[in-house]
């Protein structure tokens, strides 16, 4: 057995040397938050690395994801996908709306485009898919059919930071994307996440819901709340995105190995990717069975070595906060799908054996 576990994933962290270098400015002059200037510094170096016009930095992704509910008065049915984390269905229900659950692409893993025109009643108010393992949703088709409708687009982009699709970041389409900066995330700050949008009327709007509804000249215009970074995060976030296309770069090199060995095991299949560019920030494999799935989770774990079932269960099953609503495909890919270690400090023996590991207890 190794003596150091492997977990599913581990933050990427630039040298502690250069994070406290930083801080020592936070100490010298006091601010440690209200849009301080690292937090101004971190907004202008994330849009000009990821080519975007704005980037609204906040606390945490769930937080993002109501701000952009609350920044567009959205009050009714969202329409949203059951394979996801439970912070998209409780971003809509904290911001008094209703989700209403769209099956899945059982290929892509994100919502099912052609599924999404037979939920719309007279209650909906949006569609907010989400960008499955940073894999890029069926943009076009769910542009179509919110105009069509009348409805506004938020895109969970939690995993989405670093995908692009037709030329440009993932994070510029819907009305708003929410992402997030989790310790977790291709990218972080530790805690941390973040709102973007084109439109400047929404961003600004965004910054004033993120400090308690304050505009600039400090009158309360909007019904805010809390959302800010602190400095502390900011320049966690600094310090990594120095490392940001080495540590993209790492992820792609790392899944493609696994990729290109995994591929020959006929009883496993993988995420597909129909357009644009992911970040490989996660390798999921989903198995032919559910009792496959857990052999070969239990033979690694007796190894020291901790895959995630993510997403399990599909969360329309929550049935202590929801009201269950059947979406098969995403509640069949639930139980089969495993997610492998995958992060900077994996080392290439080290995935390695996962796959010998799988091969030997694949049948």
């Amino acid at each position: 057995m190794n003596d150091k576990p492997i977990y599913v994933t581990q933050p990427s962290l630039a040298p502690l040397d250069e994070y406290m270098k930083i801080l020592e400015g936070v100490w010298e002059c006091g601010i440690l938050t209200h849009n301080g200037p690292l937090v101004q510094q971190l907004e202008k170096d994330l849009c000009k690395k990821l080519n975007i016009p704005n980037f609204v930095v906040v606390s945490n992704g769930t937080i993002a994801l109501q701000m952009a509910i609350k920044a567009l008065e959205l009050k009714g049915e969202i329409i949203t996908t059951s394979f996801t984390w439970i912070a998209t269905v409780s971003a809509i229900k904290w911001e008094g709306c209703t989700p209403v659950f769209c099956d899945i692409d059982p290929e892509t893993l994100n919502i099912d485009a052609s599924k999404i025109e037979s939920l719309i009643t007279d209650k909906t108010v949006a569609i907010m898919p989400v960008h499955v393992f940073g894999n890029p949703c069926d943009v076009d088709a769910i542009e179509v059919i919110a105009k069509k409708h009348h409805l506004k687009v938020i895109y969970d982009g939690a995993h989405a930071i670093g995908s692009t699709c037709k030329g440009k970041s993932l994070l510029e389409y819907g009305d708003i994307t929410a992402t997030s900066l989790h310790a977790t995330k291709l990218f972080n700050t530790a805690e941390g996440g973040g709102c973007i949008t084109i439109n400047h009327e929404l961003n600004e709007k965004l910054k004033r819901i993120r400090f308690f509804g304050y505009n600039d000249e400090k009158d309360i215009v909007e019904d805010g709340f809390n959302g800010k970074m602190t400095e502390v995060h900011a320049a966690l976030g600094i310090a990594n995105l120095k490392y940001y296309d080495d540590v993209l770069n790492d992820r792609k090199e790392k899944y493609n190995l696994y990729k290109e060995a995994l591929s020959n095991i006929p009883s496993l299949t993988f995420q597909k990717i129909k357009q644009g560019t992911p970040n490989y920030s996660y390798f999921p494999v989903i198995f032919e069975s559910e009792s496959q799935l857990q052999k070969i989770e239990k033979a690694l774990n007796t190894e020291n070595i901790f895959p995630r079932r993510y997403f399990y269960p599909s969360v329309n099953t929550y049935t202590n906060i929801l009201e269950y609503q059947p979406t098969p495909v995403s509640e069949d890919i639930a139980k089969r799908i495993l997610c492998l270690p995958l992060y900077w400090n994996l080392k290439n023996h080290e995935i390695e054996k996962i796959i010998q590991i799988i091969y030997k207890i694949k049948d």
